[in-house]
């Protein structure tokens, strides 16, 4: 019963509002309603069914759905009465955080089918009273000077309300109006302020706090309100002076009291806080200078402390006047005046008087120098006025009696400015009294320095590392001598001893800063010339006369991977190509060619190892990565090419790896029958060929011989015709061994020993010995492969390769 009742007061509440516009010679209706926020679950807004013409039975069929343009589903339809009832509570502030607007709208879109139909709908979300004004800060501080004068005005913060109209903030309460009131401001956004101003003066030693409550108040029906604390803390103004607790003070003193002692303690007080309260004791200008010598004045504490000795029969009675000022921006002050009486003990301290004192000496003066001569003496008679002059034992000077109460202080021991620069005597006189009573004087003699030292390396030797290819300029190292003397005695400079090497001057090679002793490399070198480096740099003072020391200086290059590997063998003259012949025949593991390469760096970045890069048969060839050998690792069958190519990567072992490559073509040749007769033991059975085969054999052994003797030919009238003379020619000619009919290709290298060795290697792996001979004109060499079983006169032109000397 309270549900309809509540339904059907909601529906008295909503206003409907039609609008109907043509667009696109379409009727486009938007129907608007207007509800306000907070509205209960479940509660209707409207009967769409009755309001858009629809007919109630007929929704479900017609599927009538809603879609509600938010991130919230808000509303929904009963498909079976054709109202549109609230699916979840809607809050204004959250749908429309801006409050630019007045308005709120919610759109809403139905579709009926069969036929197709759109209904827009707009529904208002109109603001209650929901939400209490607050404040961003709940309690607010404000500092306010009791010397400010009243009608001064002081921003608080305002308070925020999330409705909107007549529920947003109207008006400001102040709970404490003694000291204080309020004005309200307005906003151009209509917006409500409040300015909190002073109506009295404030005075903070009556009250230092004011605590306020600032009430917010809304204009909603029934209103609603948010407050914040709002807390005054008067500052102080220096108003209050400084006060005694009394005027004049007398007090009793006796003689001789220790140095140190307690008087009294001054106390006077402000009412003021912080620096207007702290308070500064000093004597006044009425304060004679023997009585502020006597008597120090603490100016923090206000304790007046003996100074020094006070002897009745000098002084009997002090007198002075003692000021205490506050610390504020204006000081207040006040006085007191004190008389101190002195009481008589009937004793006096010795005395003592320095007459004379020369400071500073030399550290080298001489052993029995005088340097001050002191008096002594007592007011005293007997013993009690007889005295004892001593200073301690452990400095190396002593003291003499010259004449009557006049004693000399003279050195006792050799000095040294860089174990002790001065030295602090004090000089102690003791009378016989008892008990006895003493004084002493201490006096500061300051040594002057001479130059007597060396200056000292903190090393004999430096071993200084140092990577090739270096940048001209790089800094090595930093060389720096240590001289305990002062001033120009203690003034560096560093040089170079010269010293020639390979007709070099060794400061051409490195400098050395002189101030600072920074050394530096003044070129760049290079491992694989230059290696180390030993000279000496001397550091010298500045003194009269000048002291210095030398140290030695130890320069290693370090190897850097600078140097690509060399391949010296096989030799291959253009290129990095070389062709091989070897016979088809080959046996498993017979070594086929020898790859050698250099490297001119250190042994850790010289090591090289071999790879291959390219294999055209894997199965047919083996290399050693180690030595570089090339080994047959089968025998060649008639499916394996004629020809291939191996490419070789030798890389050395830096970081990063160099390397350097060499391709080695091979091709195979078919050998004489009447070699394998030669080579075996067993004769061939020659009836195993069937007539076919016999053929065949014999055709593609006269082609060979033709084509070999074209060949020879061709070679001997080309190198007839280019021949100048009887000396060797440097026609490019090819040796074929006739054991082994391999090839070996004429060039011309450079000749070096590894060249020699490599070439070496590779002919006697072929049974040939190999034998360098000069030209006459020692411009070339003629390298000879002969047989072993051949002598050296036996070299034919044929078979020589020319080489280029340098």
């Amino acid at each position: 019963m309270d549900s309809d009742l509540k339904t059907r007061s909601w529906r008295r509440y909503v206003s409907l509002l039609l609008l109907v516009s043509v667009f696109n010679q379409s009727a486009l209706a938007v129907t608007h309603y207007s509800i306000p926020e907070e509205m209960e679950v479940g509660s209707v807004v409207a009967n769409l069914a009755t309001d858009l013409g629809l007919d109630v039975h007929t929704l479900v069929k017609r599927n009538v759905r809603l879609d509600v343009i938010a991130n919230k589903k808000y509303l929904a339809i009963n498909k079976d009465r054709g109202e549109l009832y609230i699916l979840e509570k809607i809050d204004r502030e959250y749908l429309c955080p801006l409050k630019t607007t007045m308005t709120c709208f919610l759109k809403l879109e139905v579709t009926v089918e069969n036929p197709v139909r759109i209904f827009y709908i707009e529904l208002e979300i109109t603001d209650i009273n929901d939400n209490n004004p607050h404040f961003r800060r709940d309690t607010i501080n404000l500092d306010i000077t009791e010397s400010t004068p009243a009608g001064e005005r002081f921003s608080v913060s305002n308070a925020v309300d999330s409705d909107v109209g007549s529920n947003s903030v109207k008006t400001y309460y102040l709970s404490q109006k003694e000291h204080f009131d309020i004005e309200i401001q307005s906003g151009r956004d209509g917006s409500k302020f409040a300015d909190l101003i002073l109506k009295k003066p404030l005075d903070r030693e009556t009250q230092a706090v004011h605590n306020l409550i600032l009430t917010a108040v809304d204009g909603g029906v029934p209103p609603r309100s948010g407050t914040a604390s709002i807390v005054v803390r008067v500052l102080d103004a220096n108003d209050n002076a400084p006060k005694f607790d009394q005027e004049s003070y007398t007090f009793s003193l006796n003689e001789n009291s220790p140095i140190g002692s307690l008087v009294v303690k001054l106390n006077a007080t402000d009412l003021d806080e912080g620096s207007n309260a702290d308070l500064v004791y000093s004597f006044s200008l009425y304060t004679s200078e023997k009585t502020q010598k006597a008597f120090s004045l603490n100016p923090d504490s206000g304790e007046i402390r003996v100074n020094e000795m006070v002897n009745y029969e000098d002084f009997k009675i002090y007198n002075m006047e003692v000021i205490a000022s506050d610390k504020g921006t204006n000081p207040l002050s006040a006085q007191c005046k004190l008389s101190i009486i002195i009481t008589d003990m009937n004793d006096n301290h010795p005395e003592i008087s320095i007459k004379s004192f020369q400071s500073p000496v030399k550290e080298d003066v001489p052993v029995n120098t005088v340097i001050a001569v002191v008096s002594v003496s007592d007011k005293d008679s007997g013993e009690n006025g007889q005295v004892d002059v001593h200073i301690s034992d452990d400095l190396p000077f002593a003291l003499k009696e010259s004449s009557d109460n006049y004693y000399e202080l003279f050195v006792s021991e050799p000095l040294d400015r860089e174990k002790v620069p001065e030295y602090d005597i004090t000089i102690t006189v003791t009378d016989r009294g008892n008990p006895p009573l003493s004084d002493n004087e201490t006096i500061t003699l300051e040594l002057l320095d001479i130059n007597d030292n060396v200056p000292q390396f903190p090393q004999t030797f430096y071993t200084i590392p140092l990577m090739e290819n270096n940048a001209p300029g790089a800094l090595l190292s930093s060389l720096t001598a240590i001289d305990p003397d002062l001033h120009e005695n203690q003034y560096l400079v560093y040089f170079i001893i010269e010293k020639e090497i390979v007709n070099t001057s060794m400061s051409m090679l490195f400098s050395i800063n002189p101030e600072n002793g920074n050394l530096y490399a003044l070129k760049t070198f290079d491992y694989e010339i230059e290696k180390e480096f030993l000279f000496h740099i001397e550091a010298r003072d500045s003194g009269v006369p000048p002291l210095s020391s030398n140290v030695t200086v130890h320069i290693i290059i370090m190897d850097q991977n600078d140097n690509t590997p060399l391949i010296v063998s096989p030799w291959r003259a253009h290129g990095s190509v070389v062709e091989e012949k070897i016979p088809r025949s080959t046996d498993k593991g017979t070594l086929i060619a020898k790859v050698i390469a250099i490297d001119s760096d250190s042994v850790h970045n010289s090591r090289i190892t071999y790879q291959f890069l390219h294999n055209t048969d894997a199965t047919l060839f083996s290399l050693d990565q180690y030595n570089g050998e090339i080994r047959t690792m089968r025998m060649f069958s008639y499916r394996d090419s004629r020809h291939q190519q191996l490419v070789v990567i030798a890389k050395d072992n830096g970081e990063p790896a160099l390397s350097a490559t060499v391709t080695v073509k091979l091709s195979t040749v078919e050998i004489a029958l009447k070699t394998y007769a030669d080579m075996t033991e067993v004769p061939l059975g020659y009836d195993i060929f069937s007539d076919l085969n016999l053929y065949l054999v014999i055709g593609l052994g006269s082609v060979s011989f033709l084509l070999l003797i074209t060949l020879l030919v061709t070679i001997v009238l080309k190198c007839q015709k280019t021949k100048p003379s009887k000396a060797a020619p440097p026609c490019r000619n090819s040796v074929i061994s006739s054991e082994r009919n391999s090839t070996i290709a004429d060039s011309t290298l450079v000749s070096n020993d590894a060249y020699w060795y490599s070439l070496f290697l590779a002919e006697t792996r072929k049974g040939k010995l190999v034998v360098r001979q000069p030209v006459p004109k020692g411009a070339r060499y003629i390298v000879s492969s002969l047989p072993r079983s051949t002598g050296l006169t036996e070299t034919s032109d044929s078979a020589a390769s020319t080489l280029q000397a340098q």
